[in-house]
Protein backbone atom coordinates (compact mmCIF):
# COMPACT_ATOMS: atom_id res chain seq x y z
CA UNK A 1 0.00 0.00 0.00
CA UNK A 2 1.60 3.31 -0.59
CA UNK A 3 0.81 6.54 1.08
CA UNK A 4 1.02 9.54 0.43
CA UNK A 5 1.23 13.14 1.85
CA UNK A 6 1.14 16.56 0.70
CA UNK A 7 2.34 19.62 2.97
CA UNK A 8 2.85 22.90 2.24
CA UNK A 9 -0.44 24.46 0.97
CA UNK A 10 -1.58 27.77 2.86
CA UNK A 11 -2.42 31.02 2.62
CA UNK A 12 -1.10 33.62 0.39
CA UNK A 13 -1.28 36.74 -1.92
CA UNK A 14 -1.27 37.00 -5.30
CA UNK A 15 2.51 37.49 -6.61
CA UNK A 16 3.70 35.27 -3.94
CA UNK A 17 5.05 31.39 -4.13
CA UNK A 18 4.53 28.03 -2.21
CA UNK A 19 6.52 24.83 -2.39
CA UNK A 20 4.63 21.77 -2.09
CA UNK A 21 5.88 18.69 -0.73
CA UNK A 22 4.73 15.19 -1.29
CA UNK A 23 6.27 12.52 1.21
CA UNK A 24 5.43 8.73 0.09
CA UNK A 25 6.08 6.08 2.56
CA UNK A 26 7.43 2.89 0.77
CA UNK A 27 10.39 2.22 -1.13
CA UNK A 28 9.71 1.67 -4.08
CA UNK A 29 8.94 5.34 -4.78
CA UNK A 30 11.93 5.59 -6.49
CA UNK A 31 10.39 3.57 -9.57
CA UNK A 32 7.30 5.22 -10.09
CA UNK A 33 6.08 8.02 -11.79
CA UNK A 34 4.86 10.70 -10.00
CA UNK A 35 2.40 13.58 -10.71
CA UNK A 36 0.12 16.56 -9.28
CA UNK A 37 -3.30 17.15 -10.36
CA UNK A 38 -5.23 20.31 -8.40
CA UNK A 39 -8.95 20.46 -8.08
CA UNK A 40 -10.77 24.30 -7.80
CA UNK A 41 -14.37 24.40 -6.07
CA UNK A 42 -17.05 22.90 -8.36
CA UNK A 43 -14.00 22.09 -11.12
CA UNK A 44 -13.12 19.84 -12.28
CA UNK A 45 -9.35 17.66 -10.95
CA UNK A 46 -7.06 19.86 -13.30
CA UNK A 47 -3.97 17.86 -14.56
CA UNK A 48 -0.79 19.97 -13.49
CA UNK A 49 2.70 17.81 -13.86
CA UNK A 50 4.15 15.15 -13.97
CA UNK A 51 7.63 13.39 -13.52
CA UNK A 52 9.64 9.98 -14.11
CA UNK A 53 10.52 7.75 -11.95
CA UNK A 54 14.23 9.18 -11.86
CA UNK A 55 13.09 13.06 -12.26
CA UNK A 56 14.64 12.25 -15.89
CA UNK A 57 11.76 14.07 -17.92
CA UNK A 58 8.73 16.28 -16.79
CA UNK A 59 5.20 16.88 -18.60
CA UNK A 60 3.49 20.10 -17.86
CA UNK A 61 -0.25 20.93 -18.26
CA UNK A 62 0.47 24.06 -21.45
CA UNK A 63 -1.22 26.22 -19.02
CA UNK A 64 1.08 25.21 -16.34
CA UNK A 65 4.25 25.66 -17.78
CA UNK A 66 6.41 28.51 -16.24
CA UNK A 67 5.01 29.38 -13.40
CA UNK A 68 5.14 25.33 -11.56
CA UNK A 69 8.35 23.24 -11.50
CA UNK A 70 7.56 19.35 -10.66
CA UNK A 71 10.67 17.79 -9.21
CA UNK A 72 11.87 14.59 -6.86
CA UNK A 73 14.32 13.31 -4.39
CA UNK A 74 14.26 9.77 -4.44
CA UNK A 75 16.51 9.64 -1.42
CA UNK A 76 13.86 11.22 0.39
CA UNK A 77 11.14 9.67 -0.96
CA UNK A 78 9.58 13.18 -1.73
CA UNK A 79 7.96 15.07 -4.07
CA UNK A 80 8.04 18.45 -4.93
CA UNK A 81 5.60 21.01 -6.93
CA UNK A 82 7.21 24.96 -6.73
CA UNK A 83 4.79 27.84 -7.81
CA UNK A 84 5.77 30.90 -8.42
CA UNK A 85 3.85 34.02 -8.92
CA UNK A 86 0.69 33.07 -7.78
CA UNK A 87 -3.24 33.99 -9.09
CA UNK A 88 -5.91 33.69 -7.13
CA UNK A 89 -7.22 31.30 -9.94
CA UNK A 90 -4.37 29.15 -8.77
CA UNK A 91 -6.76 28.50 -5.34
CA UNK A 92 -7.60 25.04 -5.29
CA UNK A 93 -6.78 21.43 -3.29
CA UNK A 94 -3.11 20.16 -5.09
CA UNK A 95 -2.76 16.18 -4.80
CA UNK A 96 -0.02 14.33 -5.61
CA UNK A 97 -0.63 10.57 -7.68
CA UNK A 98 1.56 7.76 -8.21
CA UNK A 99 2.05 5.14 -10.63
CA UNK A 100 4.07 2.84 -12.54
CA UNK A 101 5.50 3.82 -16.05
CA UNK A 102 6.17 7.16 -17.53
CA UNK A 103 3.51 7.65 -20.38
CA UNK A 104 3.12 11.65 -21.73
CA UNK A 105 0.35 10.14 -23.71
CA UNK A 106 -1.67 9.34 -20.18
CA UNK A 107 0.12 11.44 -17.79
CA UNK A 108 -2.48 14.05 -17.65
CA UNK A 109 -5.36 11.36 -17.29
CA UNK A 110 -6.21 11.04 -13.37
CA UNK A 111 -7.37 7.53 -13.99
CA UNK A 112 -3.84 6.77 -14.55
CA UNK A 113 -2.61 6.91 -11.23
CA UNK A 114 -3.29 4.04 -8.57
CA UNK A 115 -2.43 5.77 -5.54
CA UNK A 116 -3.26 9.48 -4.56
CA UNK A 117 -3.00 11.61 -1.51
CA UNK A 118 -5.64 13.42 0.65
CA UNK A 119 -4.35 16.71 -0.92
CA UNK A 120 -3.66 20.27 0.14
CA UNK A 121 -5.15 23.20 0.22
CA UNK A 122 -4.07 26.11 -1.42
CA UNK A 123 -5.71 29.59 -1.05
CA UNK A 124 -4.45 32.73 -3.23
CA UNK A 125 -5.66 36.22 -2.05
CA UNK A 126 -6.19 39.27 -3.86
Amino acid sequence: QVQLVESGGGLVQAGGSLKLSCAASERTFSSRSMAWFRQAPGKVREFVAAIMWNGGATYYADSMKGRFTISRDNAANTLYLQVKSLKPEDTAVYYCASRFGFDTRVAATSTAYDYWGQGTQVTVSS
